[in-house]
């Protein structure tokens, strides 16, 4: 399936994160956190100011993002889990 996202939203897939830690612990499924990187997978055409112009999109797909980490829902799409955020909530771009 093809999913577009609208207005200034992005869809990103998180990086996974390791299972384990640098000390050589092994974390379980349980107590591993959520990764706040991701690469972007489809962003939306842009949100448009109070004049009815469209503000294009900074990050494109591709780009590796950084986010808070209580930003965005996530949705599964083909049996893959993947985030959905608005652009506004991304910190930064790699």
């Amino acid at each position: 399936m093809t999913f577009r996202p609208l207005s200034d939203y992005v869809l990103a897939r998180r990086f996974e994160t390791p299972d384990k830690s640098p000390g050589g612990v092994f974390i379980p499924e349980d107590g591993k956190l959520k990764s706040n990187y991701a690469e972007v997978y489809a962003v939306g055409p842009g949100a448009k100011d109070a004049h009815g112009r469209l503000i294009e999109m900074t990050v494109k797909e591709g780009d590796m993002i950084l986010f808070g980490k209580w930003t965005g829902t996530e949705v599964e799409i083909d049996g893959e889990t993947l985030m959905l955020t608005r652009e506004a909530d991304i910190l930064g771009v790699a």
